[in-house]
């Protein structure tokens, strides 16, 4: 059956991998067992540029299960943003939930959200409980983080609610829109608004495999979150250098002035370095902060597009993809580009 002659599911699960091979199958038997409150749905395994067995897994799996499960392998590794991306603009459920396939993020929940959504809500979170298993370090950085991102940003990105949600097609319709190429998804995730519902979990082990997130990527992905949705960086460096210029001229002011009564004197060695280094790191961390934003908008000018697709098991882009979606040929396996950046 193609795909145009098939029922439109009611649900699509989107799920980024990443040289997880072994977690292929105990994710579709989860699902397969824990998902009894949607009839239609599928599964698309969105393939980050694996080295390992993954796709092929992916497409033995498909061969053997009951229900849609769909393969997207990029031409390369370009992150969990994009491979989240694509998922969202190749689905065709009334409904999408992004999840890890790890299965850190139960499929039992999605029964919950499901009932959540037919209710009324539009978006529906799932939220952690606790972070039990997390470093000391890592719980105190992830609530510096969110607090300081909520703080400044216009969208408020809900504490402990990572990229697992479920979202109705029209706040899909409206992240499909969000093309920028610096992509921090809790965030583009949360900017539509709508109504936004809950339910917690507590997020138990990992099934199989390991964490691909190392601290470094922690802290980039962080500054993405900061300076992808805010200004106020740039504005508050803005008044920090008015607060040292006006001190500045205020201590200019008091050096003239205590020169004219007492006399000229020759100014300490010490607090003159001092005085220039503190200055100076002032100075390049503006820069870098300016940098930040000079970054984005030179990514953002190239228009490159947000990922490119190798292969694809589906034969035509969604109905309801972005308007400039490319069909393309049936196929089992054929190239394809990314739909929303041909034009």
């Amino acid at each position: 059956m193609s795909l145009q002659d098939r029922p439109r599911p009611e649900l699509s699960l989107v799920v980024p991998v990443y040289n997880e091979e072994a977690g292929i199958a105990p994710f579709l038997d989860a699902v397969a067992g824990d998902l009894r409150a949607v009839e239609r749905f599928e599964v698309i395994f969105v393939d980050d540029g694996s080295s390992d067995a993954t796709a092929a897994c992916v497409l033995a799996e498909r061969e053997r299960r009951p229900f849609p499960v769909e393969l997207l392998r990029f031409s390369r590794n370009f992150g969990k943003e994009a491979a989240t991306t694509a998922g969202l603009d190749h689905a065709r459920g009334r409904a999408v939930v992004p999840i890890d396939v790890d299965l850190q993020d139960p499929p039992a929940l999605i029964d919950q959200m499901v009932a959540r959504w037919r209710d009324g809500d539009d978006v529906v979170l799932a939220v952690r409980a606790g972070r039990p298993d997390d470093a000391v370090s890592k719980r105190l950085s992830a609530r510096l983080f969110y607090r300081l991102a909520n703080r400044i940003s216009d969208s408020a990105m809900p504490e402990n609610a990572g990229d697992f949600r479920l979202l109705d097609e029209k706040v899909v319709r409206v992240i499909r829109q969000l093309r920028e190429r610096n992509r921090f998804m809790k965030g583009l995730l949360s900017w539509p608004g709508f109504c936004v519902g809950t339910v917690t979990y507590t997020r138990p082990q990992r099934a199989a495999g390991a964490s691909k997130w190392r601290p470094h990527r922690l802290f980039n992905f962080a500054l993405d979150g900061i300076f992808g949705f805010s200004t106020v960086p740039l504005r508050l460096w803005t008044y920090l250098g008015l607060l040292v210029s006006a001190s500045a001229f205020g201590y200019l002011a008091f050096v003239i002035g205590k020169t004219l009564i007492t006399g000229v004197q020759v100014p300490g060695y010490a607090s003159t370095v001092s005085f220039i280094l503190f200055f100076n790191g002032l100075t390049l961390l503006g820069i870098g902060v300016v940098g930040e934003y000079v970054g984005r908008i030179f990514n953002e000018v190239k228009a490159r597009p947000i990922y490119v697709l190798r292969e694809s098991t589906l034969e035509a882009a969604p109905e309801n993809a972005p308007e400039n979606a490319e069909a393309g040929a049936p196929a089992p396996l054929r190239p394809v580009e990314d739909p929303a950046e041909r034009g």
